[in-house]
């Protein structure tokens, strides 16, 4: 719980220290958005390139789909994925 309000608190700085920095001009053209969005995807591809280094290679899409919901998931977000289905030939929704 504590982690969480830590985590809650660095988030909203982030955010407010990238609007602040940014000039106006910046902010009217979503590069602030950019920016945060980059910042989400490296943050993102260092997390699962950590949990999957010790990890055989996947050997299909239905291996890495399993690992995100049943490992990564719930690591990340500490509770089971709300919903996933598939129609039995590997297209999830």
């Amino acid at each position: 719980m504590a982690d969480e309000a830590l985590f809650l608190l660095l988030h909203n700085e982030l955010v407010s220290g990238v609007y602040k920095s940014a000039e106006q001009g910046e902010v009217e053209n979503g590069r602030c958005i950019t920016k945060l969005e980059n910042m989400g995807f490296r943050v993102g591809q260092g997390l699962i390139e950590r949990f999957t280094k010790d990890t055989a290679r996947f050997k299909d899409e239905l291996d890495i789909m399993k690992f995100i919901c049943k490992d990564f998931w719930t690591t990340v977000f500490k509770k089971q994925i709300d919903n996933l289905r598939t129609n039995h030939q590997v297209n999830f929704r």
